[in-house]
């Protein structure tokens, strides 16, 4: 099909506004997928994507679509994730697009993602739809949703389309101005091939399978294709579209999405972002691809059994191959054994990451306390990266730490103002302005630092809120903190897997949070045990285990006090004694126990 008849466009959105309901309307309005095979968030491939109702993936899919005027169009969509940690996964789609269909909750309105993947696309030069979405919903505000698109996105109300993805409302009208509004493919004219990679994936038969939306040229099964990163050459095995199953077809034009598979054998050597082109005719410049996405969030995973190490190792090498944020390295900890130091995108990743590896793996792990990269700066040295407390230097050669911060743009209901202020305050973060969106909602700019939302800030952002405040956010400079190392050390014995860098001030309290819980939690011994949070070689919290106590006296039916008084100093001495050799055995669950709270 010629260029003029294809247009390339994606679907953006916050999180459950509706994007996976519209394109299985969309698949089912162009006769995509027949009716009798096509099921609910009929693009979600994962079981995960289904029960949590999020998307993880991009997918992509081709779809024939007849107009009024009686031509054929070639549409080929992006449907895309929602949620902060994937936003990585937007900006490839939109990379690989020309126009972006922006949705909009007609019941939630304008929410943080939502201006976050406008501007995506805006910087991208897309022509962005909007197109507000639920409109059969009781509590559908249709005036709130065009006076936020005009003041907030600075995007003329009149061209709001309104649909209903459950319903099947202005599927038609998406259609049409797909096919009005969005441009043509781009760069089809420029003389050699060249092709964007913006996925790719490992099939165990086939090899490298890679996701490419071409801009200009042919590809077809048998070229010798190059990327233009590192030189690399390969032939092409089979090329195809998505329908939205892959489909083999004889050759790839300018303006298509499709798949082509490759000799390449190992994902890492097919960039994310790379171009393709054609060996023998090689392009000089190649398409502008984007940034290489660097992990924000790290953590220890450690087999719950010693023996599932190497089957840990295979289950994070064949997710590595799918997923080219994922970031992992070999690590071994005196209390877990050998395991591997993890890097993701933002806390829903990794717990994304943790359960594949628990449901198509079928490996039990431990993760330790998440954690991000500090610049450590040592007297007289350069400055080191540091994403593991256990390779902090001796506090006494650190001239400074600095940690990572956020600038974060968090949309909340008016009457939740104050609390969120102070949960701010509480995360050492700072509110730099502050905007009124409408009558009930605003939206603050704050900075905090990365360290201390990592872990229930989004949770008691919206319990604050009652589930209607939202947040999105990227990466800012870093700044220099007062911050320390803090070990907890069981019996004297520092155990690494509880080890964290804490900010000086909020050390003790959490310190001594951690020595009550865990002296909860490990079984009693027959000798008192001390658990101690330290800094340096000062003790800042401490707690005991109870003791078991055998009776010896118990034999003793009356007599002179004497004879109880020497069996007492004995007991006394052995106790002693035991506490100098005894060891304490921390049960695998007092971890989990541990990190749960």
């Amino acid at each position: 099909m010629d260029v003029l008849h294809t247009r390339n466009f994606c679907i953006i959105a916050h999180v459950d506004h509706g994007k996976t309901t519209l394109s299985d309307r969309l698949l089912e309005y162009t006769n995509t997928v027949a009716q009798r095979v096509l099921t609910a968030q009929h693009l979600d491939a994962m079981d995960l994507e289904k029960e949590r109702g999020i998307t993880i993936k991009s997918h992509p899919v081709t779809m024939l679509y007849t107009a009024k005027d009686m031509q054929v169009y070639r549409l080929n969509l992006m449907d895309t994730p929602g949620h902060v940690d994937f936003s990585y996964e937007v900006s490839r789609s939109l990379a690989a697009c020309e126009g972006a269909l922006l949705l909009i909750d007609a019941a939630q309105g304008v929410e943080a993602q939502t201006v976050a993947n406008a501007h995506l696309a805006f910087g991208q030069n897309l022509k962005v739809i909007p197109v507000i979405n639920k409109i059969d919903l009781p509590s559908a505000n249709l005036e709130l949703c065009a006076k936020q698109l005009e003041d907030i996105l600075t995007i003329s109300a009149e061209e709001a389309i309104l649909a209903s993805g459950k319903s099947g409302i202005g599927i038609q009208d998406i259609l049409e101005a797909v096919v009005q509004r969005v441009p043509p493919p781009r760069w089809a004219d420029y003389p050699q091939t060249r092709a964007l990679v913006f996925d790719s994936l490992y099939d165990s038969y086939r090899g490298v399978i890679a996701y490419i939306r071409v801009f200009s040229g042919v590809i077809k099964a048998g070229d010798m294709m190059m990327l233009m990163s590192n030189g690399q050459k390969s032939e092409v095995k089979e090329v195809g579209v998505f329908m939205p199953k892959m489909t083999k077809i004889s050759l790839l034009e300018p303006g298509a999405v499709g798949y082509i598979v490759t000799n390449v054998k190992d994902t890492a050597d097919i960039k994310t972002g790379d171009t393709i082109t054609i060996a023998s005719k090689p392009a000089q410049d190649p398409l502008p691809g984007y940034k290489e996405v660097r992990p924000m969030v790290f953590c220890g995973l450690y087999p719950l059994e010693s023996n599932d190490y190497e089957k840990l190792k295979a289950a994070l090498g064949r997710l590595r191959l799918n997923d080219a944020a994922f970031l992992y390295s070999s690590e071994s900890s005196i209390a877990l054994g050998f395991g591997f130091r993890c890097g993701f995108l933002g806390l829903l990743h990794m717990e994304i990451i943790q359960e594949r590896i628990r449901r198509e793996h079928d490996v039990e792990i431990i993760s330790t306390y998440p954690s991000v990269v500090y610049h450590v700066k040592p007297h007289g040295k350069p400055e080191i990266d540091v994403d593991n407390p256990v390779n902090l230097p001796d506090p006494g050669t650190i001239e400074y730490i600095s940690e990572p911060t956020i600038k974060a743009s968090i949309h909340i209901p008016n009457d939740s103002m104050g609390d969120i202020l102070a949960l701010v305050m509480e995360k050492r973060g700072s509110v730099e302005h502050t905007d009124t969106l409408d009558a009930n909602r605003v939206m603050l700019s704050c900075v905090l630092p990365l360290n201390e939302i990592l872990v229930d800030f989004n949770d008691r952002l919206k319990s604050i809120t009652h589930g209607y405040g939202s947040m999105d956010y990227e990466l800012g400079a870093y700044s220099v903190s007062d911050l320390v190392k803090m070990d907890i050390m069981i019996n004297g014995d520092p155990v690494d897997a509880f080890s964290s860098i804490v900010h000086r001030e909020k050390a003790e309290g959490k310190g001594r949070v951690l020595c009550e819980k865990l002296a909860e939690i490990i079984p009693p011994q027959m000798f008192k045990v001390a658990i101690q949070a330290a800094i340096g070689g000062k003790v800042i919290a401490r707690d005991n285990v109870k003791e078991m106590r055998k009776d010896v006296t118990a034999k003793c039916y009356g007599g002179d006090i004497s004879r109880k008084r020497k069996l007492l100093d004995k007991q006394k001495e052995g106790k002693k004694k035991m506490k100098m050799i005894g060891k304490v055995n921390i049960p695998p669950d007092t971890f989990i126990q541990i990190l749960k709270n």
